[in-house]
């Protein structure tokens, strides 16, 4: 766990010395125990190491690196819904863009954002008529390996199943849940 303060990391400790592991991201569990305001998640966390990755083939989908902050970028965090697009985090990014193109158009895009530890938190968002056709795994493919050359771990954090299936099917795998929660 992690908190803003020494004063809420001491709040947050006393409220929860009582749960179980698992419990911790469980936000009815930490909600009897802790006043919390808005939460995001539960999600699960997989991670990849390099000889794990299961990258999509090349040719096998049109993906194109762009330079961060493109416009077109919008296109798709329009065509999503609100919440997908916040959690998808696309205007966080370090890393360069990654997106495939639909009628000239930008449907897909992933990049990460770089994390302490040398981690790569990677953002990932398909817009709603595109789902279901492997741009998604395309794009986030691209991402992990850009992740992978510049000696990064690549993390995925997944709430909907179909974002844990294409997390596998990139070779991931789930090694930890997380929960972040706003105290009220």
């Amino acid at each position: 766990m992690t908190a803003p303060s020494e004063e809420a990391a001491a709040r947050i400790r006393e409220a929860v010395g009582e749960l179980s592991p698992d419990r911790l991201t469980d936000p009815e569990a930490l909600g009897k125990v802790l006043p919390i305001g808005e939460f995001l998640g539960p999600a699960a966390l997989a991670y990849v190491a390099a000889d794990d990755f299961r990258p999509v083939a090349p040719g096998e989908l049109c993906v194109e690196q762009e330079p961060r902050g493109r416009a077109e970028l919008d296109d798709v965090v329009r065509a999503a819904d609100v919440k997908d697009a916040d959690e998808a985090g696309l205007d966080e990014i370090t890393s360069p863009t990654y997106v495939v193109r639909a009628d000239g158009q930008a449907v897909a895009a992933a990049g990460y954002r770089g994390w302490p530890t040398r981690t790569a938190h990677l953002s990932v968002l398909t817009a709603p008529a595109w789902r279901g056709k492997g741009f998604a795994r395309a794009t986030g493919s691209a991402a992990v390996r850009h992740a992978l050359d510049q000696n990064l771990l690549p993390q995925w954090r997944a709430r909907l199943p179909a974002s844990r299936r294409v997390a596998a099917g990139l070779g991931f795998s789930e090694l930890g849940r997380r929960l972040s929660v706003e105290l009220a």
